[in-house]
């Protein structure tokens, strides 16, 4: 089994969720008490929230780039971004490295072509569902990504950083969503990305009429079959 590394920590909300199912999955695969081979490297979210903020991701990517450095010390055979915004300093990160980075993108891409869908709604923080780095990705996977408008993209982003970062859950955020996904699915998304680890949190599969694609557990899946398969 490889060791998957962890970058983690924005937020740690959403870590702890890929910590449980890095294990939960493989405890599925392999049975018993098995559990996965992992080491993380948990980052402090609010001095990368300011960098974020501040537009400096060069200096953020470089934050990043260390830590991924520290995990391939400590024996990490690939490295995961646990957030799907920073993977805008993704190349930053893996040209740190020699183990491969598995890109969040990347595997939900594969999820979503795998159900034959072609056109996919996206949510995030504003950085993931206005800026290209993330919808670029998918699109070159084959996919068409909606993004919601002005208003839904505030509040969506709100929610985010203001409640879901710290472990608030509010009943009247869901309904929103819900109405969100709903504009989404009338303008045409088949699907519906959660782009970002934070979103499973608060929405579930009954709170959309049209598929939802899990990016933290999407990530995590990916994550195992990579641990688990044989070296070639």
């Amino acid at each position: 089994m490889k060791v998957v590394g962890l970058i983690g920590g924005m937020s740690w909300e959403s870590t702890a969720a890929y910590y449980r199912l890095l294990n939960e999955l493989t405890r599925e695969r392999l049975g018993g008490l098995h559990s996965s081979r992992c080491v993380l490297y948990s980052v402090d979210f609010a001095e990368i929230e300011q960098l974020q903020v501040q537009g400096r991701w060069d200096e953020a990517g470089s934050v990043l780039a260390e830590a991924a450095r520290a995990l391939e010390r400590a024996g990490a055979d690939l490295v995961l971004i646990c957030t799907n915004t920073m993977h805008k300093v993704a190349d930053q990160v893996q040209a740190a490295v020699d183990v491969p980075l598995l890109h969040l993108a990347d595997a939900t891409a594969d999820a979503v072509r795998g159900t034959g869908m072609r056109t996919v709604g996206l949510l995030g923080t504003a950085f993931t569902m206005e800026q290209d780095f993330y919808r670029r990705r998918l699109e070159a996977g084959g996919l068409t990504v909606l993004v919601p408008g002005a208003e839904d993209r505030a509040l969506v982003h709100r929610v985010i950083y203001e409640e879901l970062c710290v472990g608030v859950v509010r009943e009247s955020s869901r309904d929103d969503y819900r109405r969100v996904i709903g504009r989404l699915a009338a303008a045409g998304a088949e699907g519906v990305v959660l782009g970002c680890t934070e979103i499973e949190l608060l929405v579930r599969a009954e709170d959309s009429a049209v598929p939802l694609f899990p990016t933290t557990r999407l990530h995590a899946q990916a994550a195992v079959r990579a641990a688990l398969a044989a070296d070639g």
